[in-house]
């Protein structure tokens, strides 16, 4: 994902292009919903704003000035104000026993928790497949969002070796789970 790939399609979304959006949204999606996670520590209210967030790149593109920012920093910077925003636009914890009775149970129900468990011990079956760093970089990629940049400088590798890490390692990921 480089600047060369986003920026054009930035703009062909500027011109209301369907086709160039879907890319964009391809290309982009798991870096903006790692900010969102990150920020909002919820995964529903992520899912939540990376929905509002395209809606608002879709509504704003015509806005990204080529060469003033990098696409990604632009498109960054979306996410990560709509997620402040919407910790800022939390309702305040109830004040009595009264109005915490109103609130519905957030928990999942026994065969949603069923099935995530289920689903969990898929994966980090597949994940102990994995050699050990590469596991612990697809976790910090995927569970705690750092950039390809960070990992990088964690791991001690060169940048486009991390981008390979991940590409490979994800594969042999999808291979697994589709057994």
């Amino acid at each position: 994902m480089t600047i060369d790939d986003i920026s054009p399609l930035i703009g062909r979304v500027s011109l209301r292009d369907r086709a160039a959006f879907s890319q964009l949204y391809q290309k982009t999606s798991p870096k903006l919903f790692a900010i969102c996670i990150r920020i909002l520590r919820d995964r529903a209210e992520a899912e939540e704003a990376l929905q509002e967030i395209y809606i608002k790149i879709w509504q704003r593109a015509d806005r990204y000035a080529t060469g003033e920012t990098s696409p990604m920093a632009w498109l960054s910077a979306i996410a990560r104000n709509h997620s402040i925003d919407m910790i800022r636009a939390r309702k305040p914890v109830a004040n009595t026993i009264d109005e915490a009775y109103d609130l519905a149970d957030p928990s999942p129900d026994p065969e949603k928790s069923a099935l995530n468990s289920a689903e969990g011990r898929r994966i980090e079956t597949c994940m102990a497949q994995l050699d050990k760093e590469r596991a612990e970089a697809v976790r910090k990629a995927y569970v705690e969002g750092l950039s390809y940049q960070e990992l990088a400088a964690l791991f001690n590798v060169p940048l486009n070796t991390m981008r390979t890490w991940l590409r490979r390692s994800l594969l042999k990921l999808r291979e697994c789970m589709d057994q």
